[in-house]
């Protein structure tokens, strides 16, 4: 489980946490990515697009790798305050609420990092 709160406010931050679940995913861990505060952004087509940071994979490359072989979630009060709705986002990425997160993190065997 991976929690990446920041976006383009905190772009090494950001990145770190799609590298990581890129990484994960690459290596055969099973990824939830969960996009929550400004990085619920980059669960718009185009968005990740926009991200740039010097010496980092670019961004719609990660996501396409983490998608590849977990599962990314928008966070859904985050979706809200953003006027995100199901049909906005990019396709494979679910919109759920803190008791998915919830039941999620609470499995056995289950790491949480957060970004």
């Amino acid at each position: 489980m991976i929690k990446v709160t920041a976006g383009a406010d905190a772009p090494e931050r950001c990145s770190q946490a799609f590298t990581v679940a890129a990484v994960a995913v690459a290596s055969g861990v099973e990824v939830s990515l969960w996009l929550t505060g400004e990085s619920a952004w980059f669960a718009l087509p185009g968005r990740a697009a926009e991200f740039e940071l010097p010496h980092s994979a670019p961004l719609p490359d990660l996501i396409e790798s983490v998608q590849a072989g977990g599962t990314i979630t928008l966070c859904t009060q985050c979706a809200v305050r953003r006027d995100i709705g199901e049909k906005d986002v990019l396709e494979g990425v679910r919109i759920a609420g803190a008791q998915v997160f919830v039941s999620e993190i609470m499995a056995d065997g289950v790491q949480a990092l957060v970004y």
